[in-house]
């Protein structure tokens, strides 16, 4: 196998045999194909794009490169949640409580945070005590008895796909939908999951920026799973504003738990209600979308789900009192406003800028090395649409490092765009995508 001739074959728009790819991703894995030949390749896939084939086989190998999780040993249908990434994104915290609740066996490998997006698991280390690593016996016998387990990834999980995307990160090959569906569904594959549901966000704090982006890259995903014999559903959700009123770990458990309470803001109980009914539906608990959406609203009425939660917290070593007493997880003692210069309407919010104001204000990692300010964070107080005076608190940022504030506080200030007519508000669930 020639690695020029392949290089050659993609960039003149010809797709690749699946002995090719397989060559390819093993060669660069293993080392004996250098980086400058792999950068070429990833350069004129990026340009070329890859066939649903070609994608397949590439996901296939990348998944395949690394250890799979058996699930076989957990007994029931097992669901998954992805989420493509967000700013208070805390859907995991919901979802997965609710979905359980309704019987649903949800044994869920989540991540820390990237960039200004949030890490689920960040967000449970802020409860005292909660342990995200589990053994491998641990992990089933607690989603056996009580159908919820939420640790980190803990396997050597499709270890192509760091390498290759390492290599796109400085390559400028980031934002072709092939390579990042691949990437992403090489590790949701590896989870072992029988039905994995997809929430893709769109809008200015997400990857895929407009509807289109996003229902294109849940395609493929959804084509990705279904070739490998998952049942697949994706949901397009907007990311044009922060999702509730809260970002960073501590602040983010607190609205999730009030969301289980029935109190929480109502942008983030639709979508997670959604969601969670979706979860249900692909678990075979219900027969039909519409009564599943019924069993997980009322898992949220009666409690069902808030014990639920108690119970993960329980059985993973935290302090289920964080239930009622938010004041034993980390907290500030600094904050910062940024305040609306003028009178008129919130018309649009830079969310990524809300996502790099809670990063820099300590709650996010600006590298890997980085200790995580679990109190730090963001009180989103006004939202589109909203009507403000001059003066006004828009959002309140708060932590423990006056520097650290500072720095957050010059990305806030660039999120709000404030007009003077009240503006057309962007749909929270654009539109539901199954096979």
């Amino acid at each position: 196998m020639d690695m020029i001739e392949i290089i050659a074959k993609k960039r003149d728009g010809h797709e690749l045999t699946g002995e090719q790819i397989r060559y390819f991703v093993r060669g660069f894995t293993d080392g004996s194909i250098p980086d400058y030949q792999a950068s070429a390749l990833l350069m004129a896939i990026y340009l070329n794009g890859l066939t649903d084939e070609e994608t397949y086989c590439l996901s296939d190998e990348m998944l395949h490169s690394g250890e799979l999780m058996d699930l076989s040993g957990i007994e029931g249908q097992k669901v998954d949640k992805h989420s493509t990434g967000g700013v208070g994104d805390k859907i995991t915290l919901i979802t997965g409580p609710i979905a359980a609740a309704c019987g649903v066996k949800v044994a869920k490998m989540s991540g820390r945070g990237l960039a200004y997006t949030g890490g689920t698991i960040d967000k449970l280390e802020a409860i005292p005590g909660f342990r995200t690593s589990l053994t491998t016996e641990e992990f089933f016998k607690q989603v056996n008895e009580i159908g919820l387990a939420v640790v980190s990834q803990t396997l050597d999980v499709a270890p192509a796909d760091k390498k290759i995307y390492a290599l796109r990160d400085v390559t400028a090959t980031v934002g072709n939908r092939s390579l990042i569906a691949s990437s992403i569904m090489s590790k949701k594959l590896a989870s072992g999951a029988d039905a994995i549901v997809l929430d893709v966000k769109c809008g200015s704090g997400a990857l895929m920026k407009t509807e289109e982006e996003a229902a294109d890259l849940a395609e493929i995903m959804m084509k990705i799973g279904n070739h490998a014999g998952k049942r697949m559903t994706a949901v397009i959700s907007d990311m044009n504003q922060p999702l509730g009123n809260a970002v960073g770990n501590t602040l983010e458990v607190i609205e999730a738990i009030e969301v289980l309470r029935g109190r929480g803001p109502a942008d983030i109980t639709q979508l997670a209600t959604e969601l969670a009914a979706h979860m249900v539906h692909a678990g075979g608990v219900e027969p039909t979308i519409e009564s599943a959406r019924e069993r997980a609203r009322n898992a949220l009425a009666d409690g069902s789900a808030l014990e639920k939660m108690r119970e993960m917290i329980r059985y993973q070593g935290g302090d289920e009192r964080v239930l009622e007493d938010y004041s034993i997880m980390p907290g500030s003692t600094l904050s910062v406003d940024v305040v609306a210069p003028r009178e008129g309407y919130i018309v649009a919010i830079n969310t990524q800028a809300v996502g790099q104001a809670s990063q820099h204000a300590g709650a996010g990692r600006l590298s890997k090395t980085d200790v995580l300010d679990m109190g730090a964070g963001i009180h989103v107080h006004k939202k589109i649409g909203d009507h403000v005076s001059a003066g006004d608190v828009l959002m309140t940022i708060v932590g423990n490092d006056a520097a650290k504030l500072q720095a957050g506080l010059k990305y806030g200030l660039s999120a709000y765009v404030i007009g003077d007519a009240s503006p057309w508000s962007p749909s929270l669930i654009h539109r539901i995508m199954t096979k």
